[in-house]
Parts: C-alpha cells; sequence; structure tokens
C-alpha cells in the first residue's frame, strides 16, 4: 500500500496542477493550488497518489466544475461507499469557529490505476481543511521527528488494513493520528515565516 517517498511525485503534481490552473482559469474563482499529503512530504512513503487541492472563493455549480476540469483529465470522484470520507464534505476539526457550509467540497480523480495517478480536492478557501492540509504539510518538511513518526503511525495503519477492500477505514484511522498532533501543528502554521505566500 505504501511506496518510498519518489522524487518524481513533486514534478508530476507541478505539471498536474499548471493544468488545473489552466482549466479553471476561465471561472475566475481559485485562489491557491497546493501540492498535499504524504506525497508533497521528502522522504515520507506515501501511496502512490498524488494529492492536489485548490481553494476557491465559492465552490461553482458541480457540472460546471465537472466540465472545467474533465479536459484536464479529472472526473468526478463518487467514493468507495455511500459514506466514503472527505468526497462531498470535510469531517469538520480543529477549534474554529466556522459556519457549517464552508466544509463542502468536491473530490476529483485522475488516472487512478495509471502512472499519473492523482486525487483533487476542491475546497472553499474559507475551509480551516484547506489551511490544515498546507500547515501539516509543511509541519512534517521542517521537523523530521515528527514526519518519522508519522511515518512509523502509517505503517502500523497500513499493515492493520492490509486487506482491506478499499481505503476508506485506513483514512479514518489516520485520524487518529491527527487529532494527537492537531494543535502543534496548528500552532506552528499560525506563525508567519518569510517567503510564505500562502492564505492563512
Amino acid at each position: 500500500m505504501l511506496h518510498p517517498h519518489d522524487p518524481a511525485w513533486p514534478e508530476r503534481a507541478a505539471r498536474l496542477l499548471a493544468g488545473i490552473e489552466r482549466a479553471l482559469r476561465p471561472l475566475g474563482v481559485a485562489e491557491a493550488f497546493d501540492h498535499i499529503g504524504s506525497t508533497a512530504v521528502p522522504a515520507l512513503p506515501a501511496k502512490p497518489y498524488v494529492d492536489l487541492q485548490v481553494r476557491v472563493r465559492e465552490l461553482p455549480a458541480p457540472h460546471a466544475l465537472d466540465r472545467a476540469l474533465e479536459p484536464a483529465g479529472f472526473l468526478p470522484a463518487g467514493g468507495s461507499r455511500p459514506d466514503s470520507p472527505g468526497v462531498h464534505r470535510d469531517v469538520p476539526r480543529g477549534r474554529e469557529a466556522v459556519p457549517d457550509d464552508v466544509w463542502r467540497k468536491r473530490l476529483y480523480v485522475h488516472d487512478l490505476d495509471g502512472p499519473e495517478a492523482s486525487i483533487l480536492h476542491v475546497r472553499l478557501g474559507a475551509s480551516p481543511w484547506g489551511r490544515y492540509t498546507v500547515w501539516f504539510r509543511d509541519w512534517l518538511r521542517a521537523n523530521p521527528d515528527a514526519r518519522d513518526r508519522y511515518a512509523a503511525f502509517k505503517a502500523r495503519t497500513a499493515a492493520e488494513h492490509a486487506g482491506d477492500a478499499d481505503y476508506d477505514d485506513y483514512t479514518r484511522a489516520k485520524t487518529a493520528f491527527f487529532d494527537r498532533v492537531q494543535e502543534e501543528f496548528e500552532a506552528w502554521g499560525r506563525v508567519p515565516r518569510d517567503g510564505d505566500v500562502s492564505p492563512r
């Protein structure tokens, strides 16, 4: 399930994000384009699916977003099960008081059985999840000990779910680590840093 970090993952992410940016430009809603998840952290093992994120001012109508992203090779994801996490909305987390509406999202997949496999999360710019994914990525990059703790946790969790028919329970199980480190990476993420242009 998990693969050693591949230096080609960031290159794939950059290429795909450039295509997504071109595809969404006519809609005029995109605020940020991010390579997130484990494939964005050097030396961290990961599933071989590059996780991407677009943060938008507002979520376009589903048919408009689907139509815009299709030429870039991204198709709407339905999830493995009716209750698959993170398909149409994120599970609320953190202590920020935000309207329930900001957790809405859209999920897309690209070439899942091929060499360009990737997953695209389209989130509202107001969503704490959009910030958390970037803060968590950057926190792991800056803290090798945290990265190694996460790698060990993921390896154990992947082994426990090796026989599963899909990734849903593995995804849910990983939240235990996020719960443990949420305050730590969130506090780290809120500190401005030189050259940081990510929305906070």
